[in-house]
């Protein structure tokens, strides 16, 4: 296929900038503990200095794969699978979720909210960024607000953010690891002072798994 047939292609959602897929256990928010195949698109333009990820951001160096191949490398592993990023929105999930959905897999995504919402979810993890806020009807869709704590000010940002959520919304703060020993016990101070919060960690990483 043609460069420009392979850009078409991408922008319809038909392929995706695969960076990365693999099984492990889910670490953060809702469903950590859950065993998961975790689909890792490459694109963002969030820019968030701390992101451990950042090789993800520039989707022209990961390969467009054809969504039905990486919808068969997923129904091997598991049946929930996890869409992220990158910033998966940056493009049509409309054509994988379908794909997804034909082999009755439940599907998750973890996103930044940045651009709008496509695709038919069983979960939405929303993880709102400063730099670039989350376009307005996720908030009334997303089953898990996480909001990712580097300072202080992290803190009001966070209940910025939650205000504009559905009521159901579960509500987390989640320790930026690099920072993670210094904020760790303002969470904890903060979470019980106001307990509509939880606390989310990155049990993945206290694991060693992907």
């Amino acid at each position: 296929m043609v460069k420009d047939e392979v850009l078409k292609e991408v922008d319809k959602g038909n392929m995706l900038p695969l960076m990365e897929e693999f099984y492990t256990i889910q670490g953060e928010g809702f469903h950590k503990g859950t065993a998961a195949y975790f689909i890792r698109v490459g694109g963002c333009d969030v820019g968030c200095h701390w992101c451990d990820v950042k090789e993800s951001w520039n989707a022209e160096t990961h390969p467009p794969t054809a969504i039905e191949k990486i919808t068969e490398n997923a129904a091997k592993y598991s049946d929930t699978i996890v869409i992220t990023g990158g910033e998966p929105l940056t493009w049509n999930m409309q054509p994988l979720t379908d794909a997804l959905k034909a082999k009755n897999l439940k599907i998750h995504i973890e996103t930044s909210g940045a651009y709008p919402l496509t695709g038919t979810w069983d979960w939405i993890c929303l993880s709102p960024k400063k730099n670039k806020l989350p376009e307005g009807r996720i908030y009334d869709e997303a089953h898990e607000l996480k909001v990712i704590v580097f300072n202080k000010h992290d803190l009001i940002f966070a209940e910025q953010e939650a205000a504009k959520t559905n009521k159901d919304c579960i509500l987390y703060l989640q320790p930026e690891w690099s920072v993670r020993d210094k904020v760790v016990p303002m969470i904890v101070d903060y979470v019980m002072k106001n307990p509509k919060w939880k606390v989310s960690l990155q049990t993945h990483k206290y694991l060693n798994i992907p």
